[in-house]
Order: structure tokens, then C-alpha cells, then sequence
């Protein structure tokens, strides 16, 4: 299909509007479609990039509760910082709409009875829900609390508890009370409508597994990232069960049907069906067809998120478009994991992380200061794995790369341009030159890193250009050959190549580093960026011409990136302190106010646990087949609360492993983990099911279990040594 594409329809999760967003957020769904979407408008392509507040829900309404304020101005204040944060960031969207908006309702309730008319794909059920007859309304899960049956936390949601994360259901609550009137609530009979989600299993799976969809391939599976894959199979291998699609609130969109007065369409019915009406909306402001992007075969669609959101996004949006009959359904969900901050979750309850609005605020006087967050959070993207945002790599990617990678070879380029030519492009008899080929190379396998959606081995290649620039100039030393002769010819042929790298250098930059595109551009006094140059820049290189004509008149030099780690200016060094302080001082005030903490902090920073076991010989540790794998899959085992049933990837085999760690991970949370495997243990049968290897895992003096992974994503079946 790829080679008849005409289109793309790019989206990212709507954001919800009860609250700022951290970078997780960013470096999950933004960050990653702003990159792709951005190149596919260098390649020329004809792309639409649509995302929105998600602006329903019982949360809107608790947090209004909280504020004493009224849902519409919880949703029209962090609607309005989180478009600007974006903005700010340089997320280009090509439409950022909202879910309040009117187009969105009429496009939800349109949704929900062309699948109400067909007869089949709904179905009506009477169950007992919690009431709060103080307040006279159902309860959402939400505002119901109680003791979590799984760790005793007595602040426990209906839907969820935030201390052990496990989900919950109201009725699993211990004690629970109504968060309105803060008394128990009464069991009441209520109705709603149910999306048949288990009628669509058959062609999901095969869909999912295959690419197949109605007989015809739709798009390659081994294009897939394993996790979103793993995450997809583990659900369908639980068996789908029908979903409900309304709730008893009064806040979201009315159902559209006369026996449903008072009752809305459940938010996660409703908010996928924004990308829809976003879209609309572009196209209403655009004088475009909306249809040519959503119902034309031509036209990829490919949703960028994070792993909560993986089944919403491969299972359920996907079944509700193909019970619609009208729309594409994505051909990739390139999904990212989850980013943590200096070794933790994010947690705002405790000021853990960073906001992407402080962000901006704190980093004000900071040069460059978007540019420096993206490409940190890219060159640390969660693109398989967990990973872990640290103050100290900001700083190593921002000086070691930024600084002294690529702002030192565009800035001596300039410089010495200035030195020895006037400023002025040279002339050079140099065609089809070794180092330009191999810039080429370079820039081809970055656009299919980027295609394959591989931002983090785009963004490597991305140095290596640069670095190879450098070398070329190092290499060359046209200072040196000035010194002896300024006539010398290579000199001219030097800057003349690396000037070329240097043009190219600024196109490929502009995915990654928006900020610094331009002034790039400008140091080389060109115009901005124009859609489809990078593809004719490609395909001049190609014909042995050069990007930057001869006698082409440059700008005047300046540093990109002052080094944070400058002896003569401490000001960014000090910026960076501060946020280290802060943490340093959150982790004080939880050990003052948690005694456990400190117990805790004190045992990891203790003694080994164990005495050192008796020496071995070689022999017998070479005995051991240490592989790297990932969890594709994770399941409980029926009657076991402590045992994971494992499906891992070993590269050249999949495999069931049985593992002990049931209390410490939720089976979601596993999910893409790169882990360290005894591939050559006896396979034994634990609760029934047989296990084939063990996962290494170290354990601290409170219990707490880490997996031993590479600290980088590896392949898999490697060989540990």
C-alpha cells in the first residue's frame, strides 16, 4: 500500500483537560508524531495532524469540585495552557480541537446511532450501580472510594488504586464511600447500552496477527512495534467481553435516544471519535474533504500514543470503525512506553517531574531551551522499553552533542568560510566526493529509520553526519594547509563539502530540533523550509550537484548552543542545580513524612543484603545461556497471587515463562520490558503451565524487585557474558 499512498492521517492521544501535562506525556504521543509528521512534510507528503482536549469524564468534575469551580472553566483553562504548552514546544499540529466543542458532539452521536441502527452491534443491560441518594445521582467510579482489597490503601478509587495500580471495579471496594456527600452509597438498578466488542474477535485477531482485513492485506504486522503486539494477543487470549458505551452523569455528551434521559456517552466512547471531528473541523477551516482523509484507502492512518493506551487504540477504536463500515482503520500504532523521572514515576500528588509548562517558565533564560528538552526526551525515548528521563543526560546529550557535535562543526564552518572566502560559497572542480557520498548514505538511512518510526537510531544517525563532518574537517585541516599556501585547493574543496553537510545538516535537523533549523538556515543565509525539500535535496546529492551554490553569500556566524558545563559561565549549570535541589528536597520532605521511606532509602544505600556466595569455577558459570528477551505478554495464573504467566521473545523463539513477581509488577506494566533470561534452565511445570527459563531479577533490602536489563534497547536472544 505504501507505494499508492497518497495521504496521511496522523493523530496523538487527546490529552485530558483536567490538568497540565509532564514530559512523560511529551516524549509518549507528541513528541514522536511532531518528528514524523514534520519529516513527512519535508518528504513532500500530503499530511494532516489532528489531537484535542478530551474534556468529558467524571475527573473533569471531580477536579472541578475540588476548585469550586464549574467543569467548563476546568476544560477552557487547561484546554487553553496545554494548546499554548504544545505550541510553545513546537508540537505542529495542523488542528488542535476540543471534545466540548459542538461538531464533536454532533459527530459522536452521529457515530453512536449509525451502530444503534444496525441492530446488532449494541446491547441493553439492567445492573445494580452505586447511588448517592444525598446527592441523588449515580456515582462514576471515580467518585466512589474505598480500602483497596489487594494492599489495604484506604484511598482507593472505583476504578483504580493509585498506590498499587491495580484496577478495580467499585463493587471490589472495601467500605466504600461517595466522595459527593462522603457517605456509603446504596446499590440501585440502572440501564445501559453495551458495544457487542466480542462479536469482533475473530477478525481482530487475525487482523492483528496477519495484517489481513476482509480478505486483503492491510498493512505488515512485522512493521508493529513486539509490545503493542504482545498487549493486543493477551487481551484477545482473555477473551473480549461487551463494553459500556453510557454512563449516568451529567457531564459529557447526551445518548441520543429518548430512553436514555440523563445518561451520557461513556469517555472513552467518546473521545477517539475526536480525532474524527477534529479533522472536520480542519477541513471545514481548510476547504478540504474530511472523508478524503478517513474513508479513502489511500490514506494511512497512524495513531501515536502511549502504552495505557494500546487496546483502546488496536482493539476497541478499531472495532468501533469497523462496525461503522465508513472508515480506515490504522495501519501502524506505533505505541511508546512509559518515560519515568530520575529513577520514579511521575507524581504530582508529590512534585515528582517536571511539567512541561514549568518547563518552559523555569528554563526561560536558558538558550535553546526547547530544542535542549527535545532532543534529550529523543535520544531517551521509551520507543520499547521503559526509560528514565535524569538531569545529569540532559546535560551529557545537550554539551557532548548539541554543543560539541553539531554547533561546534556549524559553527567553524561558518567561521572559517568567513576567514578564507569572504563568507562566500567557494568554487571546487570536487564532484561526486567520498564524503558527501557517504553523507548521502547517512541521510537515506535516517529517513528509514524515521519511516520505520525508529526516532532514537534516527536521531544517532542524525550525529553521525555531523560527526562525520567533523572528521572530514579535522581530517583535512584547512587551517594548517592555509598556514603554508592560502591558494592550496584543498581548502576551497573542504569548505565547499562541508558546507553542503551543513545545508543538509539543517533540513535533517528540522524533525528533531525545530528552533534550530532555522537559525541553522539563517547562518547559511537561506529561506525557510519549504514542504518536499529534504526528498529534492536527496535527489540532488543523488546527481552529484551541490545543495549551496558557489559564491552564495553566508550569514554571520554565532554559537547554537553555549555549553552548560562552561567554567567561565555558570548560569545554565545553576539552572540545572536548581532542579536537582528540588528533588533532593521532595525526597527530605517524604522521608520526614513517611518513616517507612526512610527505612527504605537507608536499606538501598546499605550493605549488600547477603553475604557473597562461595567462589565458582569458570566452568560452571559458563554452564549458563544468559540471553536478552522481551515480555511480549503477561497474564495472572488462575488460584496463584504471586506467580506471571510470561510470553517472551528470544529472537529466534518465543517462549512461556512462569515468574515469581505477581506482587511487585501489574501484568500491563511488563509488557515490552527487555529482560535478562536463563535460557537453558530445565523447563519445570509451576501451577500447571510449563516454564521454559527463568528472568533474572535483583532485590533491594525492602523487597523491592528491579529487572536486570540492558541499560539500552538491545536485540533479542543476545548472548550475556
Amino acid at each position: 500500500m505504501s507505494s499508492t499512498t497518497k495521504r496521511y492521517l496522523i493523530t496523538s492521544a487527546l490529552p485530558y483537560a483536567n490538568g497540565a501535562l509532564h514530559l512523560g506525556h511529551l516524549a509518549g504521543a507528541y513528541l514522536p508524531a511532531d518528528i514524523y509528521v514534520r519529516y513527512l512534510r519535508l518528504m513532500g507528503r500530503d499530511v494532516v495532524w489532528v489531537c484535542g482536549s478530551d474534556e468529558h469524564g467524571a475527573a473533569i468534575t471531580i477536579r472541578a469540585k475540588k476548585e469550586g469551580i464549574s467543569p467548563q472553566e476546568i476544560i477552557d483553562k487547561y484546554h487553553a495552557l496545554n494548546k499554548d504548552t504544545f505550541a510553545r514546544l513546537g508540537i505542529s499540529f495542523d488542528y488542535y480541537h476540543r471534545t466540548s466543542a459542538p461538531l464533536h458532539h454532533e459527530t459522536a452521536q452521529a457515530f453512536f446511532l449509525r451502530l444503534h441502527e444496525k441492530g446488532d452491534e449494541f446491547e441493553v443491560r439492567s445492573s445494580e450501580q452505586y447511588y448517592d441518594e444525598t446527592f441523588g445521582q449515580f456515582l462514576a467510579d471515580r467518585y466512589i472510594k474505598g480500602t483497596c482489597p489487594r494492599c489495604g490503601h484506604t484511598e482507593a478509587y472505583g476504578d483504580q488504586c493509585e498506590k498499587c495500580g491495580s484496577d478495580l471495579s467499585p463493587a471490589d471496594l472495601i467500605n466504600p464511600v461517595s466522595t459527593l456527600s462522603q457517605q456509603p452509597p446504596v446499590l440501585r438498578q440502572t440501564q445501559h447500552w453495551y458495544f457487542r466488542l466480542d462479536k469482533h474477535g475473530a477478525w481482530l485477531r487475525q487482523w492483528i496477527e496477519t495484517g489481513m482485513l476482509d480478505g486483503q492485506l492491510h498493512h505488515d504486522p512485522a512493521a508493529w512495534r513486539k509490545p503493542v503486539i504482545g498487549q493486543c494477543l493477551s487481551w484477545l487470549n482473555e477473551g473480549l467481553q461487551p463494553r459500556a458505551i453510557t454512563r449516568d452523569l451529567d457531564w459529557g455528551i447526551p445518548v441520543p435516544l429518548p430512553e436514555a434521559a440523563g445518561k451520557v456517552l461513556y469517555v472513552w466512547f467518546d473521545a477517539p471519535i475526536g480525532y474524527i471531528s477534529s479533522t472536520k473541523q480542519w477541513a471545514l477551516e481548510n476547504g478540504r474533504r474530511w472523508q478524503d482523509y478517513w474513508c479513502d484507502p489511500n490514506t494511512q492512518l497512524i495513531h501515536f500514543i502511549g502504552k495505557d493506551n494500546i487496546v483502546f487504540h488496536c482493539i476497541i477504536f478499531p472495532a468501533m470503525l469497523y462496525a461503522h463500515g465508513s472508515f480506515n482503520l490504522p495501519v501502524n500504532v506505533p505505541a511508546n512506553q512509559f518515560l519515568n523521572f530520575e529513577g520514579e514515576k511521575f507524581s504530582k500528588s508529590r512534585g515528582w517531574g517536571i511539567e512541561q509548562h514549568e518547563y518552559l517558565e523555569e528554563f526561560r533564560d536558558f538558550p535553546n531551551a526547547e530544542d535542549a528538552l527535545r532532543w534529550a526526551l529523543i535520544r531517551n525515548m521509551p520507543e520499547n522499553s521503559d526509560s528514565d528521563f535524569k538531569w545529569d543526560l540532559y546535560v551529557d546529550f545537550h554539551d557532548k552533542e548539541l554543543a560539541d557535535n553539531i554547533g561546534n562543526f556549524v559553527n567553524r564552518v561558518v567561521v572559517l568560510s568567513h576567514k578564507y572566502f569572504s563568507g562566500a560559497t567557494p568554487q571546487t572542480t570536487a564532484v561526486g566526493h567520498a564524503t558527501l557520498q557517504r553523507a548521502l548514505e547517512l541521510a537515506q538511512l535516517l529517513t528509514t529509520e524515521l519511516e520505520r518510526f525508529n526516532f532514537k537510531n534516527a536521531a544517532q544517525l542524525l550525529m553521525e553526519l555531523s560527526s562525520l563532518g567533523n572528521t572530514y574537517l579535522q581530517d583535512t585541516s584547512p587551517w594548517a594547509l592555509y598556514k603554508a599556501d592560502p591558494q592550496h585547493p584543498l581548502i576551497a574543496e573542504c569548505m565547499h563539502v562541508c558546507l553542503q553537510i551543513v545545508h543538509l545538516l539543517a533540513l535533517l535537523c528540522e524533525p528533531f530540533l525545530p528552533f534550530t533549523s532555522p537559525r541553522i538556515r539563517k547562518l547559511l543565509a537561506l529561506p525557510a523550509v519549504e514542504p518536499g525539500e529534504l526528498a529534492a535535496a536527496l535527489q540532488t546529492l543523488e546527481q552529484g550537484q551541490p545543495l549551496i551554490m558557489p559564491g552564495h553569500m553566508l550569514g554571520q556566524p554565532e554559537v547554537l548552543f553555549p555549553k552548560i558545563m562552561d567554567r567561565n559561565d555558570k548560569s545554565r549549570l545553576a539552572i540545572i542545580e536548581r532542579q536537582k535541589q528540588k528533588l533532593v528536597q521532595i525526597m527530605a520532605n517524604t522521608t520526614a513524612a513517611t518513616p517507612m521511606a526512610g527505612v527504605q532509602l537507608a536499606a538501598e544505600t546499605a550493605a549488600p543484603l547477603e553475604a557473597p556466595k562461595p567462589d565458582i569455577a569458570y566452568e560452571d558459570f559458563a554452564k549458563l545461556d544468559l540471553r536478552t528477551a522481551t515480555i511480549l505478554a503477561a497474564e495472572p495464573i488462575p488460584g496463584s497471587d504471586k506467580l506471571l504467566k510470561l510470553t517472551v521473545d528470544l529472537g529466534y523463539e518465543q517462549r512461556t515463562v512462569v515468574s515469581g513477581i505477581a506482587q511487585h509488577f501489574q501484568p500491563e506494566e511488563v509488557v515490552g520490558k527487555q529482560v535478562t533470561l536463563v535460557a537453558n534452565l530445565a523447563p519445570r511445570k509451576l501451577r500447571g503451565v510449563l516454564s521454559q527459563g527463568m528472568v533474572l531479577m535483583a532485590e533491594d533490602a525492602a523487597g523491592k524487585l528491579y529487572f536486570v536489563s540492558p541499560p539500552n534497547a538491545a536485540g533479542n536472544g543476545l548472548i550475556v557474558k
